[in-house]
């Protein structure tokens, strides 16, 4: 058994006080941190994704001005400003794959994204025998949500550390959850980790 820890979107426009910020993600942030700080060796591979859009266009109808906040949201995230890196709270030092999503189109899912090689997440696993993930990060009921969906769909084994996400909203992250435990996701705290390995 091989275990990665993978990231999703604990950049500034996510966290308190950024564009799209949402309570809870400098925790989540600095809750990370403190897990690869205690746990260090629990994982074979740290993978973390950011949104990454383009500047000066609507990134596929993604951003735009006068957002539904369904399919299109305010601008957030755009590549070379500081919402878009990572929290300083999150040590991004040990991190070892960073991938970028977005980029001129909506992406929600991390495995949308590339790392600076053009890989994919799942090439990535694969690469690396990866045949379990946890999931932390933002937001709950989006990226979070749409990540470890597509990590079962690949095939690993999923659990969601639900003390390190952080959601938009209450009822749409608890039903993010609730659909994530019915695919096959195992719902844990951050505490089982010491058991992982």
């Amino acid at each position: 058994m091989s275990r990665a820890l993978l990231i999703v979107d604990v950049q500034n426009d996510f966290t308190e006080g950024g564009s799209l910020g949402v309570t809870g993600g400098a925790a989540v942030a600095a809750g990370i941190t403190r897990l690869l700080d205690e746990h260090a060796d629990a994982y074979d591979l740290v993978v973390a994704s950011r949104d990454w859009h383009d500047g000066g266009n609507d990134n596929g109808g993604h951003i735009s001005a006068h957002p539904d906040f369904v399919d299109s949201w305010p601008p957030h995230c755009i590549s070379g400003t500081p919402g878009a890196e990572y929290h300083p709270a999150l040590a991004s030092d040990r991190i070892d794959v960073h991938v970028k999503k977005g980029q001129g189109r909506p992406a929600y899912s991390a495995f949308e994204g590339a790392d600076d090689f053009g890989k994919r997440i799942s090439e990535v696993f694969q690469a690396h025998g990866i045949t379990d993930v946890d999931v932390v990060g933002i937001a709950t009921d989006y990226c979070v949500r749409a990540s470890a969906l597509d990590a079962i769909a690949d095939g690993e084994r999923v659990r969601v550390l639900t003390d390190l996400i952080a959601g938009v909203a209450d009822a749409s992250s608890h039903a993010a959850l609730d659909e994530l435990a019915a695919a096959g996701a195992e719902l844990a705290s951050s505490a089982s980790v010491t058991a992982a390995r």
